[in-house]
């Protein structure tokens, strides 16, 4: 069976491609607009989230170090920040997409009875992940996850799949909600609280994900002529609502599922596994900025340093991110409605050509 997995998985490899990366060219303080009038203090704090937690490089090791003995006053953090890097921007890229997303509210409960019918679910133990630098060194850091099914690899359940039923007898529920669409937006927002029956309130978090491509229903909504443009989450879900008999067809159109774990962290933790910061922290594709890179943001409305710490199914390219709003309801207001274009410049450090 391995030897059929491995000669799947080196199929795979060839058919690949890595995504190319434009230069980075560095550019002045000077070109950042708003520069001066951010609270660099506020993504100082976020920055040195990222320093504990960073492989570090030695310059960066520098860097870090020399983070953490900045006081938290704006104007030294923004000296902070010019002392020891230097903006870059991509070449020729443009501008990208900017959304955002919050932690998510939901109510549960232990177990499956009264209006707690939706399951979250934990990481099924029959999911297998594969990481195909292992076969071709040109894709280090690709991985596609599937399961066995006899001698052969193949993918593994998608949206509609679970919704029908298939994970019943092989996945455990982590607990129970009340809403599946409540459910659905956890799953774009990768985490929230849970207000559970008995009082209690339980923080839950990404675990794993089914290894399907991220399809966004409001595109699929858009195309259809059942939402107008701009595509909204409040836009979204007024229609799900509106037409609950149609609303898991249209949620099976991401076949996209993520599964989810208890969370003791005091908020939420993205990919880079610290606690994200209100409007400081950045989802980005990884493939182009790595993580616990600081990013100075430049949308319409939002011109603000940020730090590159998490990632997202729908975080596809070298300019594009998804900015952490934090949680409550006006957070989900203002991720739900963001959606901009935009551009963004990697803070590299001056003695280090390379992000971390």
């Amino acid at each position: 069976m391995k030897r059929l997995w491995g000669l799947a998985f080196l199929f795979l490899a060839g058919c690949a491609v890595a995504p190319e990366k434009p230069a980075l060219v560095p550019v002045s303080y000077d070109s950042l607009q708003g520069w001066d009038q951010d609270a660099h203090d506020e993504a100082l704090a976020s920055f040195q989230k990222s320093c504990a937690v960073l492989k570090i490089k030695e310059n960066w090791r520098d860097v870090c170090a020399a983070a953490r003995a900045v006081p938290q006053d704006a104007a030294a953090s923004r000296r902070f920040f010019e002392e020891y890097f230097t903006p870059h921007r991509f070449d020729g890229a443009g501008n990208g997409l900017f959304t955002g997303y919050y932690e998510a509210s939901l109510r549960g409960a232990w177990t499956q009875k009264g209006a707690y019918q939706t399951p979250l679910w934990a990481r099924p133990d029959d999911m297998l992940t594969a990481d195909l630098g292992a076969f071709k060194e040109s894709l280090k850091g690709q991985k596609i996850t599937g399961k066995a099914e006899g001698a052969a690899f193949v993918p593994y359940d998608s949206r509609q799949d679970v919704a029908a039923g298939s994970l019943a007898a092989r996945a455990r529920p982590l607990l129970w909600v009340d809403d599946p669409v409540d459910a659905f937006f956890l799953e774009i927002q990768g985490s929230g609280q849970v207000a559970m029956d008995d009082g209690s309130v339980v923080r839950v978090g990404y675990a794993a994900q089914n290894g399907h491509g991220y399809t966004p229903i409001g595109k699929v909504l858009a195309q259809r002529g059942a939402i107008e443009k701009p595509v909204t989450m409040q836009k979204i879900r007024g229609w799900l609502a509106a037409h609950p008999d149609q609303a898991q067809a249209v949620m099976n159109e991401n076949p996209s599922v993520v599964f989810f774990k208890k969370s003791d962290k005091a908020g939420a933790v993205g990919a880079q596994g610290v606690v994200l910061t209100p409007l400081r922290s950045l989802a980005v594709d990884p493939s182009f900025v790595p993580l616990g890179t600081p990013v100075w943001l430049e949308t319409l409305a939002q011109r603000r340093l940020v730090v590159a710490q998490d990632t997202g199914g729908a975080i596809k390219g070298a300019v594009r991110g998804d900015l952490f709003w934090g949680a409550g309801a006006a957070a989900a207001g203002g991720a739900g409605t963001m959606q901009e274009s935009g551009t963004y410049f990697l803070l590299l450090p001056k003695t280090l050509d390379e992000a971390p």
